[in-house]
Formats: structure tokens, sequence, C-alpha cells
């Protein structure tokens, strides 16, 4: 499983032009699941999500997690992370999940996610969704349990 997170001071998802999803300050994951992938590499994914330190602590340093600076998670399914891209001019989705699958472990996530922490934001699986977002640095970073 791959989670591609950025440090947002805002973040929108937007299905058929309405607003689905929204945060101000906090993170913004695109969510890669692959066919190998489970509930426990969903629920170690999410670990590490809320407990990555990307937030700047009072010396200016990327010292806090999500947890600690306060801020919102807004979740996005992103089945084209989990491309295979070292060959070739296309990209292969065979490593990805099948969208049965896929439903599954991105619902989960979720639902762990609002277990674990608020506020937490989504957008709509295997939907046509533009993002709309202002990355904070910018700081990005691919995160993977595998």
């Amino acid at each position: 499983m791959k989670g591609l997170i950025q440090r947002v001071s805002h973040a929108r998802v937007d299905v058929a032009g309405e607003s689905v999803g929204a945060i101000d300050r906090g993170l913004l994951l695109l969510l890669g699941i692959e066919a190998r992938d489970t509930a426990e590499d969903a629920d170690k994914l999410l670990h590490k999500v809320l407990n990555y330190r990307v937030f700047p602590d009072k010396s200016g340093r990327m010292n806090c997690n999500l947890q600690q600076a306060g801020g919102g998670l807004l979740v996005v399914s992103q089945f084209t992370l989990v491309a295979e891209t070292g060959r070739g001019l296309r990209p292969s989705f065979s490593r990805g999940a099948s969208p049965g699958q896929a439903e599954v472990l991105y619902n989960h996530f979720v639902a762990q996610a609002r277990i674990r922490f608020a506020p937490v934001a989504c957008g709509v699986f295997a939907e046509d969704m533009q993002i709309t977002l202002v990355n904070d640095g910018p700081v990005t970073f691919l995160l993977e349990t595998g």
C-alpha cells in the first residue's frame, strides 16, 4: 500500500462540480492499493500517516505529527500510485488491487481513520475527482507499507 502525503494549508476534492470533502491545514493523502495489500497494511499505513512528523515545532523543525499540529486529513483513492513505470512509455496497473478489493480496503482505511482521528474528509471511490490544494512548504512524502 502506498500513500502520498502532502502537507497543505487547505485542500478540497470535487466530484461533478460539487465539493465532497475539504480540510484546512493538514494532510492530503493520495492512497494507492495493491493486490497484495491487507487490512493490516491499511492499519500500518494509517498509523504512519497520523504519526509522521511533517509539521513544524516552535523552532521550525519538522517534529510534529498531524495529531500534534491539529490539522485535518483528506483521503483520496488514487490507483495510479501503484502503476509500474519502469519500462516503456505506458504505465501498467497489474500490481493494483481489483476494484472490489481496493474499495473494501479504502473503506476500511477511512473508517479506521475516523475512529482514531478527526476531522477526516474523503473523496468518492472510483469517481473522476478534481483536487484543489495548496501544498505548504512544499512538503510531500511517499509512504509505503511493504
